[in-house]
């Protein structure tokens, strides 16, 4: 097959380079850009590698190159030495030309019939790029034994406190937590991204389950997060990733944050804002009239009579909507969620409770789970 198809080299290795940020730098640019790009990366293949090879395109922005190691013996480190060279000699020549690449390098295998094998794990390897960022180079190191003790999936718990501040209106305490948990995802599943995507993805539909719940566009939003995912799913660096996941985040949050929404003023609103971020800790009238910078007379005064409430009802009726919320999903004792919610008195949380709802919170969530 390869003398009739006029082919002299003899590939053992296969490295798979891609450019750096791609869908971004082609973002309005012409076919011509594209086409110019490509040709100093092949430019840049030509002058750094001497050993025969082949090279072919396998994706926008993403070219395969076959070598042919000759006389280098493959015997490690050897081989992964000169290909690690040759990678770093693409990468400076491209660095002059105003972008870079990153490089996936497979293992080395004598026999042809095996090279689709080098070809499939200098793919797999290029993947750990999502975390870490451009300019890389990495070196297939063989099957990963991921030990399921440990890895940490969002918990329940976490689940519901996350989900909890969207019930309440504090859309930036909720995408300050997300991405806090994000951040724990990532550290636990850095060697398995589509575990950490999956995770992520088990989020958004959590939340677009409870818009649906409280009124949304069912249709609507099943659309939306099919859109999403398939964007997420091609999203192949982890920040660009979490910018995409947050603001699709804020766009749920925002259709149950709009149904608190009030007609104040943006010092009200500042307020409001502070005391849902804040509720879970023990708040006096001193420190929002503080954050507002007003007067506690005045600010008592404004907030009153723009919210409808006293800043202390409110409050309350935030931390009773959280806790209505944690009484539906989990199993928490009275006291703890009292505590979560910001009362330190399991009794006073029951007194408010049953002002505000009408009934006790034993009794609302036996009714709730009938």
């Amino acid at each position: 097959m390869r003398e009739r198809l006029g082919i002299e080299p003899r590939p053992q290795v296969v490295i798979v380079l891609s450019i750096d940020r791609y869908t971004d730098l082609a973002l309005d640019k012409s076919l011509q850009w594209s086409i110019e790009i490509g040709q100093v990366l092949v430019e840049a293949i030509f002058e750094s590698i001497t050993l025969p090879f082949l090279w072919v395109w396998v994706g926008e922005g993403v070219l395969a190159v076959l070598l042919e190691l000759q006389s280098v013996q493959p015997v490690e480190p050897t081989y992964k030495q000169v290909t690690y060279g040759m990678v770093k000699k693409i990468q400076n020549f491209v660095d002059t030309k105003g972008f870079s690449v990153s490089a996936g390098i497979g293992t080395y295998y004598e026999d042809p019939y095996k090279l689709h094998l080098s070809y499939s794990e200098a793919k797999e390897s290029l993947i750990n790029r999502f975390f870490q960022g451009n300019r890389m180079i990495f070196q297939y190191e063989g099957q990963r034994s991921i030990q399921e003790e440990s890895a940490k999936p969002v918990t329940h718990e976490e689940k519901i406190e996350l989900l909890s501040r969207v019930r309440i209106g504090d859309e930036e305490g909720s995408i300050a937590y997300l991405v806090e948990l994000l951040e724990n995802l990532s550290q636990s599943y850095k060697h398995n991204i589509d575990l950490f995507k999956s995770e992520a993805y088990d989020l958004v539909l959590s939340l677009s389950r409870m818009v649906v719940d409280l009124g949304g566009n069912a249709s609507e939003i099943l659309s939306e997060n099919a859109r999403m995912l398939q964007d997420l799913y091609s999203t192949i660096r982890y920040d660009k990733f979490v910018k995409k996941l947050c603001a699709y985040w804020r766009k749920l949050a925002k259709q149950v944050s709009d149904d608190h929404a009030l007609e104040v003023s943006p010092i009200v609103r500042s307020a409001i804002v502070y005391i849902r971020e804040h509720h879970q800790d023990k708040m006096l009238l001193k420190e929002i009239a503080q954050h507002c910078y007003l007067s506690t007379h005045y600010f008592a005064h404004v907030f009153k009579k723009e919210a409808g409430v006293s800043f202390v009802d409110f409050l309350n009726k935030v931390r009773i909507e959280k806790a209505v919320y944690l009484l539906e999903k989990t199993e928490l004792t009275m006291q703890e969620i009292a505590a979560r919610v910001g009362f330190q008195d399991a009794n006073y949380f029951a007194r408010k409770f049953k002002m505000i709802m009408g009934c006790s919170p034993s009794d609302y969530r036996s009714s709730a789970q009938c």
